[in-house]
């Protein structure tokens, strides 16, 4: 079984190379391939450990960037101080904030996805033919094909791994549930004594 240190920076250089998030089991088979382990393989729980020093290296201070598990898998992401730094060169299509409609249409697609844009429409109660066209140009839904139980197969969308990036999540089972989310917005009643309802209407003039 090989040693842990030994597999760290193979795992360290594929996440960096990597386009797009690596998940631990794709990580485990890159390593034991480019290594040639055939029967003393690296397990899954050795590669996980390696990935939690990686992970604990990169959260001092001194790096601008850490190693977390977002959109599916592990990936290189610029810490959160340096987002505004970088957007210079990256573009600001995720520094500007979404509109309320997009947002909207966002949440609805994120908990009832797959949905279609009819879908979409009857839940908010207008047209949402802009907020998906924006969501769709900065890459926070996707096109996952067609809803072949309505007429016409209308289109269906999804959110995307930029979403998932976005937002810091893994799959849609990260998202909040709907109760935790209403649950934020309940407001309590304020106690009034009925004395001081008494107290606080106007007193009628005596007639003599």
């Amino acid at each position: 079984m090989p040693e842990i240190s030994t597999l760290l920076p193979h795992i360290e250089a594929l996440i960096f190379a990597s386009d797009r998030p690596l998940t631990t089991l794709e990580l485990a088979d890159y390593v034991n391939n480019a290594l040639g382990f055939l029967e003393d393989r690296a397990t899954l729980d050795q590669v996980e450990a390696a990935l939690n020093g990686i992970s604990e290296k990169y959260a001092s201070a001194f790096y601008p960037f850490e190693v977390v598990q977002s959109g599916g898998g592990w990936q290189f992401l610029t810490k959160k101080d340096y987002h505004r730094t970088i957007a210079q060169i990256n573009g600001d299509k995720f520094l500007k904030r979404l509109t309320t409609a997009s947002l909207e249409t966002l949440a609805i697609i994120a908990y009832k996805q797959p949905v279609t844009k009819g879908e979409i429409e009857a839940i908010r109660g207008v047209s949402s033919d802009y907020a998906v066209q924006k969501l769709l140009e900065k890459e926070l839904i996707v096109i996952a094909g067609r809803n072949e139980k309505l007429p016409g197969h209308p289109l269906v969308y999804s959110t995307s791994r930029s979403f998932m990036d976005y937002f810091g999540i893994n799959s849609s089972d990260d998202l909040p549930k709907i109760r935790e989310v209403l649950a934020e917005q309940l407001v309590s009643p304020t106690m009034i004594q009925p004395e001081a309802i008494t107290e606080s209407l106007p007193s009628e003039s005596q007639e003599d």
